[in-house]
């Protein structure tokens, strides 16, 4: 999956590739899913070798340790951006998945999520502070 900001006649777009085969393209636009049909000359050419491949064995996914009832869930900054928003409070009840903080990079909003369903024990940062890859931004409990 790759993700672009485009700037088109003045108007920016965040755009992520989610699969490209047979001539199209699965994309989304700002938060729309559409279809993209490719022209013949942004298709890929499939060479010789890659099609006498016939199988190919997906990697395994990786296991993940379940969380203990009580046990702490940091979120965490999967890079280096802008706190553009926390969208909670300390002490407010949050459910797994949930839009808990955006964080901006490389000119693209990133939602970052709950990991996990519980209370909102610590915000460590504020809007528009930098934080780095891997900085705590707020404790789930």
């Amino acid at each position: 999956m790759k993700q672009y900001s485009l700037t088109i006649n003045g108007k920016t777009y965040d755009v992520r590739i989610d699969s490209v085969r047979d001539g199209k393209a699965d994309v989304t636009v700002n938060g729309t899913p559409c279809r993209v049909e490719l022209p013949e000359e942004a298709k890929p050419v499939q060479t010789a070798a890659k099609a006498r491949k016939v199988r190919q064995t997906p990697a395994p996914a990786p296991k993940r340790e379940p969380t203990a009832a009580g046990a702490a869930s940091d979120v965490v900054a999967p890079m280096s951006g802008i706190i553009k928003e926390i969208l909670v409070r300390e002490g407010q009840e949050v459910t797994r998945g949930q839009r808990v903080a955006v964080l901006e990079a490389m000119k693209m909003e990133n939602d970052l999520l709950a990991g996990c369903s519980g209370n909102v024990t610590g915000i460590y940062v504020s809007k528009g502070d930098p934080v780095s890859d891997g900085a705590t931004i707020l404790t789930i409990r």
